[in-house]
């Protein structure tokens, strides 16, 4: 910030000629006239207008010796010339700022150091309310959606590319759609057999309990959880009576006559060999091997 400068000319003199003198340049006698006294020689004011006075930055025109002249670093204006290149606001008897060859007052000095709003290219200056993302900044009536041009200000955003989207378009345009409630998946979530689901909507059917992360069982569009389907679904072991759930051991099961047996189950009534994946008769609702089957 500088201080300028603001008098009369300092490298002459003007007064009234009561002496018998005449203008250096157009030779009139200057007694009983102004005259201008500068660097030893005297003239009217006329030939110091045309010869010897200061051109005014703003206006082009000479700054006659009785006006009111401003200087600053080998430039000089008149008093009432001597403003801002911005706001056009009188600088004569202010402070100034000098930047990249303008004269400005404070204020539109602070503005041209501010950052500029990427939706209206304003200024955003001091106490104006503003959202910043990823370094670029907008005035925050100027931060819209994309889609819908309404105000997101301060609220929440989705980011795609250039472009930003308040919720409910983001929802609208890209969000998937959770194929039980149909509402939008707008984080997390879940794929099963590349349909999306709200982790809170993959439930099993029976008690509800959330299936994401969890062993479970599908049967004809119905989910169940491991403890439901064995209690409510799975089909009981002719054999141990227990559910055969085709998890863990026992995974292969052998069915015959509407009955179902785990692998390890299926063994001859009389012997207890293991039948699985061999010949069997059966007898009476039982399993036997073909030796037990013929001393029955």
């Amino acid at each position: 910030m500088a201080s300028q400068r603001h008098s009369g000319p300092s490298s002459y003199k003007v007064g009234t000629m009561s002496e018998k003198f005449d203008c250096h340049y157009c030779r009139d006698p200057l007694q009983g006239k102004k005259y201008v006294q500068k660097d030893g020689r005297h003239c009217c004011l006329k030939c110091f207008d045309k010869f010897c006075a200061n051109t005014c930055v703003d206006c082009r025109k000479p700054i006659s010796a009785d006006a009111k002249e401003v200087h600053y670093k080998n430039r000089y204006w008149h008093d009432n010339c001597f403003r801002c290149a911005k706001c056009l606001h009188p600088l004569a008897s202010e402070t100034f700022v000098s930047k990249d060859g303008k004269i400005l007052c404070n204020k539109c000095a602070t503005r041209e150091d501010s950052p500029r709003c990427k939706g209206c290219f304003k200024a955003i200056v001091a106490g104006d309310q503003n959202v910043e993302y990823k370094g670029t900044v907008w005035h925050k009536d100027c931060f819209t959606c994309s889609n819908c041009k309404q105000v997101i200000g301060t609220g929440s955003f989705f980011p795609k590319g250039e472009d930003f989207y308040c919720v409910t378009c983001h929802e609208t345009k890209f969000a998937k759609h959770c194929v039980k409630c149909n509402k939008a998946i707008t984080s997390g979530g879940i794929t099963y057999q590349d349909q999306p689901w709200h982790a809170e909507c993959f439930v099993c059917v029976t008690c509800s309990k959330k299936l994401a992360g969890q062993r479970f069982t599908a049967v004809e569009d119905q989910y169940y959880c491991v403890d439901c389907y064995k209690n409510f679904v799975a089909k009981k072991c002719a054999g141990c009576k227990n559910p055969i759930t085709g998890f863990g051991k026992g995974s292969s099961v052998v069915a015959y006559e509407g009955q179902s047996w785990h692998d390890y189950c299926f063994h001859c009534k009389k012997c207890s060999v293991n039948l699985a994946n061999k010949r069997f008769v059966f007898h009476n609702e039982q399993v036997y091997c073909p030796d037990c089957a013929k001393k029955l």
